[in-house]
Order: structure tokens, then sequence, then C-alpha cells
């Protein structure tokens, strides 16, 4: 089912100021591919919690539309619309088994769509097997582990063979483990039922890693649109580049002079085409090579061994964060005595942003990554 969102808009009253109005969602036009999963990411206070309420219908748009497939369901009651929901902390009933939490939204199906009670049970056992649960039934969700709450709370909005997947947070409760188990089950499960699905985290980790697109959101404006590795590789603005990788990007105050990128007075690389003024450097970690002879001089502070790479914790005068992390491959052997240690730059994990907007300057051979509307 595609999902296609026209100019969205939700605005509420402030509680803090009489008459002022604060926009959670400012003009989101987005169209979701039909079964595609897709990550709506960013801070708090972004806006992806209430574009995921505004879709399932438990918060209606100040302004815009909804459509599932064709079907406009802007105004559309939750129960009609054929949405699944999981929320954060699963929203499990705790005086019923896992079978009678399965068979909850079945029982409550009327007229053309209610099922006999074999019917029911039929449905319910074919979502415990595809969340693993099958053999948990008669249990009651104290008696289960996090996880496997999760799975019912999953295994319950499935029932309904809803048109479209909501997932809400549906991690953060989880240990690290845990996260990381549960997060594959839901990209297999999603890829099993070919559900459309959007799933709401503030965990870059998380969204990059199951979603077949993600959203980044800021202060309810969208950011960026794209595949996971796109995004990351070629980030729009400044907020984008920080935003998304672990660890993060190494952010430099800089300058352009005549076709060169000058970080505290070296000139680290070629920049042909690029108009002299003042910019944010950002470099990945993995943007940076040991040389000797390398342009660009860092203060070094640690080597951390990490198996098959090295991370070298440096400084710099010009750095926007407290220290750089470089990581390099574990064959670079590093003098750990030495004072400063050089870099050369590889060009495509590079980027400049414009000192006062921070949005992107792109070098030669760098494009910027589509937004399909």
């Amino acid at each position: 089912m595609k999902v296609e969102l026209q100019n969205l808009t939700k605005q509420f009253m402030s509680r803090h100021k009489a008459g002022e109005v604060v926009t959670a969602v400012n003009n989101f036009t987005f169209t979701i591919p039909d079964g595609k999963l897709v990550g709506l990411l960013g801070p708090s206070g972004c806006g992806k919690s209430t574009t995921l309420y505004m879709i399932c219908g438990l918060q209606k748009p100040t302004s815009g539309k909804i459509f599932f497939g064709e079907d406009d369901v802007t105004q559309l009651p939750p129960e009609n619309r054929g949405v699944g929901l999981v929320f954060q902390n699963y929203a499990l009933y705790p005086h019923m088994t896992v079978k009678q939490n399965i068979l909850f939204p079945l029982q409550n199906l009327k007229g053309a769509d209610k099922l006999t009670k074999e019917q029911m049970l039929e449905r319910a056992y074919e979502c415990a097997k595809i969340v693993q649960i099958d053999e948990l039934m008669d249990r009651k969700p104290s008696e289960l582990s996090g996880g496997q709450q999760q799975r019912v709370a999953i295994a319950r909005a499935l029932v309904k063979m809803p048109r479209v997947l909501l997932l809400d947070e549906p991690l953060s409760n989880l240990d690290a483990r845990l996260r990381l188990q549960t997060r594959e089950e839901i990209k297999r499960i999603q890829k099993e039922t070919k559900i459309t699905t959007v799933f709401v985290t503030h965990d870059q980790e998380e969204a990059m890693s199951i979603s077949d697109m993600i959203v980044v959101m800021k202060l309810g404006i969208v950011q960026q649109i794209g595949k996971p590795q796109d995004v990351y590789n070629s980030p729009a603005n400044l907020f984008v580049a920080k935003f998304l990788g672990t660890p993060p990007i190494n952010v430099f105050g800089g300058e352009v002079k005549g076709g060169k990128l000058c970080i505290g007075g070296e000139e680290v690389l070629d920049v042909a085409g690029v108009s002299d003024c003042k910019v944010y450097v950002g470099i990945r970690p993995e943007g940076f090579i040991l040389r000797e002879d390398g342009p660009f001089t860092c203060k070094l502070q640690n080597v951390e061994v990490m198996g098959r790479d090295v991370s070298i914790v440096a400084t710099n005068n010009a750095s926007e964060n407290p220290i750089i992390r470089a990581i390099i491959d574990a064959d670079n052997l590093v003098d750990t005595n030495a004072e400063n240690v050089r870099f050369a730059l590889k060009p495509n994990k590079v980027f400049l942003f414009d000192k006062e907007t921070e949005e992107r300057i792109y070098l030669d051979g760098q494009k910027p990554t589509e937004i399909p509307r």
C-alpha cells in the first residue's frame, strides 16, 4: 500500500506562552512506496512521532492530505484506516495471555469483517509463528522477556492484516543485545509480509540498518530523504552530516582560498571550482589516510586497536569537536610516541558546508542526493 503525504502540517497551541503556535510538522510532502520500510529519524521534538500519529489517525493534521493508495484517509477515523500500530511501551493487557492479546483486535471486528472463532485462532497462530512466539501463547506478558513482549505487540498489530504497519520507537525499552536482535526480526517480518512500514526512531544506527529509505527531520522540517547509505555518503547539510554516523563526523572551521581547502593554515585538499569563502569542513572518521608527508597535521592523543581497525584519537585547534577520531586499517603502523600525526584526506569523505546557512557546498564529482516526491 502506497502512502502519500501532501503538504502535511501540524500545529499546536503552546502550553508555555498564551496565543503562541508551535509547528510540530511543517509542510511534509513525501510518498512512501508500496511494500517498503521507511525510517523517520531525528532528535526528540523533531515531529517524527506526530507524523506517525497523523498517518494512523490519532491526530488530525492542521493542513495537508494523507492518501493510502488512491484513498484520501485524512478525515477517516483510526479504526477505519487499516493500520497496525506498535507503541514504545508495548501496551499489552497484563491480565490476558499472549493468545488473548493477539486475538483482541479480531474480536472487535463487526459486520462483513467479522471472523469465526476458528478463523481468528488460525490467523492468531499464523502471526505468532511469523514473530516466532507460537510456543508462548498461554503465557502472560509478565512471564515474557522485553523482546518477547515486543514480538507479541507486533503480532497483535499484524493480525488485523493492516494496509500499513506503524512502529513508534519500538526498540527503545530493550537492552543493547535484544535491540540488535529485534531490529533484525522487524526487518525479516517486514520482508516476509511485504507490508508498507513506517518506523520512528531517534537512533540513527537503527534507522540505517533496517530501513529501505530514511527521512531525517529537524524541528518539524524534513532535512533529507534517501536510501540510508546515500544520505550518509552525501548529507545535504551540516545537521544531517552530524546526525548520521558512528563515530560521529569530525567538524572543523576552515576556508577556501584559490581552489585550496585550508584548515588551521594548512592546505589540506584541492577544491577547484569552489569560490573563496569561510566553511565548515566535515570529515568522516574513515576519510583519513595515515601518511608521513600528509598535508593535515593533528596532535596525537591516543591509539585504540579495535581488531581489524585502528582508531587514532587526536586534536586540532580548528576542530569544533573536543577530539578528532580517525579510523584506519590495522595494517598501518602508528608511532604512539610521536607528538603529531599527519594525514591525507579522501575527497569523497570530505564535505564542505556554508558557514552561514550550513548548507552543503558540493565539490567536483559530488552530487546532491535526489529527494523522491
